[in-house]
C-alpha cells in the first residue's frame, strides 16, 4: 500500500466518524437511539477506528530511531469484552548514513505497510475507564531503495478504553511488535561496507491513540427486570364484619359494620307489625316466653310467626344489636300503661333469648307506654295497633 492509498483511508475514517456525530445531533432530542448518554449494555454495532501514534524502532535498524505512525481499524465487539478489529497501518523511517558516509540521515527511506487483525480483552463495566489486554497477527510489507518484501509480523500490548458516547469511545495502548524481517538489511547503506547482518527479526515499540465511531442506530437499553408479584394472601382466611376477602366487595369497612352477603353496608330492618297483644295482656307475673301465646292477639299464629322471622334475621346478621321497646294504647293511667309496656317488651326479649339470640345483642327490656302511637286511639282498630313491642334496630 502506497502513502497516498493509506491517506485515502484516514481521510475516509474522519468523514465516517463526522458522519456518526452528524447523525446524533441531527436526531430528534426524544429519540433515545440518539442519546449522548453512554450505554450500559454491550453494543456489537460494526466500527471504524482511525488510529495515530508514535513508532520507536529496534535500534539494530539503523533507522531513525522514532517517528508518528498512522492507521485505521474495522471491527466490532463479538461479547462485552471481546473485540476484533482488522486494520491496516503505515510508518516511515529515514536510513542511517552510517561511519563511513559522514553519519545523520541520508535522503533514503525505509518504510512499512502492515496488515494485520488484532483482538482486544476487556475488564470492568461497560462506562467506565476499560483495561484491556491486545494481541495480533500481521502481514508487514517492507519497503526501501535496496529491497522489499513481506514478513510475518506479531504484536502484544495493554491499552484502556473509555466509552464517550453512545457512538464513540477513546481508545489508548502501547505494546511491543516483533518483525520477523529476515530478507532487509539493517542498514542499506552499509551494503557495500561489508559491516550489515541480515538478522531473522526486530523488535519495535509504539504508543497508539484511537477513535472508535460505530455505526448506525445504538441498541435500546434492556427493559429493567420486573419483579414477580408477591403471592395473594388466601382471601378465605381473612375475615371482615363475618364475610370472608373472597366474597367481600367492601373490604376497608370498620369492623362491626352491618353488612349483606357480600360485605358491603346492609340496612337491616326488623319489622314487627302485625305482632299486637290483647287489651292489658300479658299480665303480671306472666311474662314468660312459654305463656306468649296467651298474650299475644288473635289470631297468634300470624303473631308468632312474624317474631320467628324476626329471631331468622337476627340469627342471619349476627353483628345487629336491638333494643326491645314496648308500647301500649291509651286506655288507663299513665303509670299501669308504662309497667304494661314494660311487660310486653320483657315478654318478647325472653322469646327471643329463648330462641338462641343472645342478650348481649339486645338492650332493654324497656316501655314506653302509650307514647308514639302508630295508630288513632280513637278507634279500636288504632287502639289495637297501639299495644305493641318494636325491635329498633341500632345502625
Amino acid at each position: 500500500m502506497n502513502r497516498k492509498g493509506l491517506y485515502f483511508l484516514i481521510a475516509l475514517a474522519l468523514g465516517g466518524v463526522g458522519a456518526v456525530h452528524a447523525q446524533d445531533a441531527a436526531a430528534p432530542a426524544g429519540d433515545s437511539s440518539a442519546s449522548t448518554a453512554p450505554v450500559s449494555s454491550f453494543d456489537d454495532r460494526w466500527y471504524i477506528a482511525p488510529t495515530v501514534g508514535g513508532y520507536y524502532n529496534d535500534d539494530k535498524r539503523n533507522t531513525n530511531s522514532r517517528q508518528f505512525y498512522y492507521g485505521l481499524g474495522f471491527g466490532k465487539f463479538f461479547t462485552p469484552n471481546l473485540s476484533i478489529d482488522l486494520f491496516v497501518d503505515r510508518t516511515k523511517r529515514k536510513i542511517d548514513n552510517g561511519p563511513a558516509n559522514g553519519g545523520g540521515q541520508s535522503s533514503n527511506s525505509w518504510a512499512s505497510n502492515d496488515v494485520g487483525v488484532a483482538a482486544r480483552y476487556y475488564v470492568g463495566d461497560w462506562n467506565a475507564f476499560r483495561p484491556y489486554l491486545l494481541a495480533g497477527v500481521i502481514g508487514s510489507h517492507h519497503n526501501n531503495p535496496y529491497d522489499s518484501g513481506w514478513a510475518p509480523a506479531a504484536e502484544l500490548g495493554v491499552g484502556v478504553s473509555k466509552t464517550v458516547t453512545d457512538s464513540t469511545d477513546i481508545r489508548v495502548e502501547a505494546g511491543y511488535r516483533y518483525d520477523w524481517d529476515d530478507k532487509t538489511s539493517e542498514n542499506a547503506a552499509f551494503a557495500n561496507t561489508g559491516n550489515n547482518t541480515n538478522r531473522n527479526g526486530y523488535g519495535d515499540a509504539f504508543l497508539g491513540l484511537s477513535i472508535v465511531s460505530r455505526f448506525g442506530a445504538p441498541p435500546a437499553a434492556p427493559a429493567p427486570a420486573v419483579a414477580p408479584p408477591p403471592p395473594a394472601p388466601d382471601c378465605s382466611k381473612t375475615v371482615v364484619n363475618g364475610v370472608n376477602l373472597c366474597d367481600n366487595k367492601c373490604p376497608n369497612l370498620p369492623e362491626g359494620t352491618i353488612v349483606g352477603p357480600d360485605g358491603c353496608p346492609q340496612k337491616v330492618v326488623i319489622d314487627l307489625r302485625g305482632v299486637n297483644f290483647k287489651f292489658d295482656f300479658p299480665k303480671k307475673g306472666h311474662v314468660k316466653a312459654s305463656e306468649i301465646g296467651k298474650a299475644l292477639a288473635v289470631p297468634t299464629a300470624d303473631s308468632l310467626a312474624v317474631l320467628n322471622q324476626a329471631v331468622d334475621t337476627l340469627q342471619r346478621y349476627p353483628q345487629v344489636h336491638v333494643t326491645v321497646a314496648g308500647y301500649t294504647d291509651s286506655k288507663g293511667t299513665d303509670a299501669y300503661n308504662q309497667s304494661l309496656s314494660e311487660r310486653r317488651s320483657q315478654i318478647v326479649y325472653d322469646y327471643l333469648t329463648s330462641h338462641g339470640i343472645d342478650a348481649s345483642r339486645l338492650d332493654g327490656p324497656i316501655g314506653h307506654g302509650k307514647n308514639d302511637p302508630i295508630g288513632d286511639n280513637a278507634t279500636d282498630a288504632g287502639r289495637a295497633q297501639n299495644r305493641r313491642t318494636e325491635l329498633q334496630v341500632k345502625q
